[in-house]
This record gives structure tokens, sequence and C-alpha cells, in this order.
């Protein structure tokens, strides 16, 4: 792995990109889209993410969201933000900015065997639904599906089925980006707060344990107002 120093220097170019192309006059909420941005690329960093996903955090927005319309730069100019972040961090931006999430958030983990945490409400779904059966790899009291994750790109109408590693990125992304979102604005957190605890308890076997808690303390019943 290249020295913290290239990283750092990644870090510098891309948040000058970010300004250059308006993140700092953008209104979001808590501010501007660039202090979201920066929130994000912290959170992540505290959870322990690898540079290159940390990277992707800072410019999860470049190409717009399924959740936010606003492009900083059109995906027919994926070429620039590589050369500022790197290939595999710009991968994951448009990992990210891709998701078709109506369509594919229900199969997201579809292959992941694990089994819903015992202190989740009981109005939350479950992770593994019944009607599945176990499968390989799947220890003893846990099931996994038959059904195999669809990731529809919206760019592209393209439907396919992600390597692991790539959609365990995409739901610790996910859960930065909303848990800024839940932590900063309270009306969203009670509007969108059991829906996002249901999904990353669905998610929760991508998820790596700092994530998850954040998780549950952003969004569980007992979370307190910022």
């Amino acid at each position: 792995m290249p020295p913290p120093e290239h990283f750092a220097r990644r870090e510098a170019r891309a948040l000058a990109l970010l300004r250059e192309r308006g993140a700092g006059r953008l209104d979001h909420p808590g501010g501007t889209l660039l202090a979201h941005l920066e929130r994000v690329h912290a959170r992540l960093g505290v959870w322990g993410a690898r540079p290159a996903l940390r990277l992707a955090g800072l410019c999860h927005a470049f190409y717009g969201t399924d959740g936010f319309a606003t492009a900083l730069l059109p995906v027919g100019r994926r070429a620039e933000l590589a050369a500022v972040i790197g290939a595999e961090a710009e991968e994951i931006v448009y990992f990210y900015a891709s998701c078709d999430r109506a369509a594919s958030y229900p199969t997201l983990a579809a292959d992941v065997a694990t089994d819903a945490p015992s202190d989740v409400p009981p109005d939350v779904p479950p992770d593994v639904p019944s009607g599945r059966s176990r499968g390989a790899g799947a220890a003893d009291g846990e099931a996994v599906p038959s059904v195999a994750p669809a990731f529809r790109d919206r760019f592209t109408g393209h439907v396919h089925c992600p390597d692991r590693q790539s959609r365990r990125d995409f739901a610790e992304l996910t859960a930065a980006n909303e848990l800024d979102l839940a932590r900063i604005d309270p009306a969203f957190r009670a509007a969108h707060g059991p829906g996002l605890l249901a999904l990353f308890t669905r998610v929760r076997g991508l998820l790596t344990e700092p994530a998850w808690q954040d998780c549950r303390a952003v969004l569980g019943e007992g979370a307190s107002a910022p």
C-alpha cells in the first residue's frame, strides 16, 4: 500500500476539485454539500475504512446519486475524477452513484448469511426472511437465500450481481452518508430513521461492526437529538 502521504495528497487534490466544482456553494442539510462530504469522509475514518473508501466517501456525490440529483461532474468525465483520487476510489464513487435504490436495496445482502441481532425492535424486519434455505458456507442456525443480489445501474439500466467487496463498500458508504443526515437533521431522522434502521439491519452482514454500532446509536429507539 502506498504511504499515508500519497493518500493525503489525493485528499487535498479532491478537496480542491470539489471546491472548483462548487460543492462549497451548494446547500445541503447541515450547511453545504462540501461540509457533508467532509463529515462522511471523517466518519469512515472513525470506522477504520481503508484510504480508497475514505476518498470515495469524500467524493461520493460527484456524479449525483439516486437521492441527490445535482452532479458535480457528468459520468462521461469519470477519467477526470479517477486521475485525482485513483481508479479504485473512483470505481466506488461510480458504483454508489449508479445505484437504483428501489431496485437494488431489496437484495443487496441476499447472499450474506446472518441473523438479525436480538436487540432489534420487533417491528424491524429480520435479516433473513422465512422460506430461505441454508446453503454452502452457512453455519448451523444461519440461512442463506437462493436469490442472488441484483444491482441496477440507473445510468445504463444494466442489472448485474456485484461482488461482495463492492457491496460491502457500498453498504459502509451508504451508512456513513445516511447517518450523517440523521445526526444533523432531527426531522430527517424522525421521518426516515425507522426505514433506515430496517435497511441496515437487513444488510448488517455487509457492515463493519463500528458502522453497525453507529446505526444502532443514531437510529435506535433510544437515540437522542443532537
